[in-house]
């Protein structure tokens, strides 16, 4: 995304699943927090003036959609695991592109971290 070009963004910040991703076997067995932030763009311009939700792309359809895929079948990757979200969000959503960065709290490191990550952006 070009940072000069005007663009709209519809965002949702902090959505927390439990799901069964990991690249250990004990990671899919137990299961754990996954946390997804997600930035969506589209022309909001023609929902902005008619105050109409079918103008739009429905950010609760959007966390639906994430939802799913996270609470879905088991990932190894997060790379997997935030494609997967980002495809089905531009396959079901009217917009241009995704955003999306999907955290993994607890991390089988040694070692003290807040948080592991992967961020990708997809268009169109």
């Amino acid at each position: 995304m070009n940072e000069y070009e005007p663009q709209d963004l519809i965002g949702l910040a902090g959505m927390v699943f439990y799901g069964h991703h990991g690249a250990t076997a004990e990671e899919q067995a137990v299961g754990q927090r996954f946390v997804v932030d997600l930035e969506m763009v589209m022309d909001l311009s023609v929902a902005g003036h008619s105050d109409d939700l079918s103008d739009t792309a429905d950010y609760g359809r959007a966390f639906e959609i994430v939802q799913g895929v996270v609470e879905g079948p088991p990932h190894a990757l997060l790379e997997s695991l935030a494609e997967e979200s980002a495809q089905r969000l531009l396959d079901e959503l009217p917009i241009d592109a995704v955003r999306i960065r999907v955290s993994k709290p607890s991390v089988p490191i040694r070692g003290t971290l807040d948080s592991a990550w992967v961020e990708m952006t997809r268009r169109r």
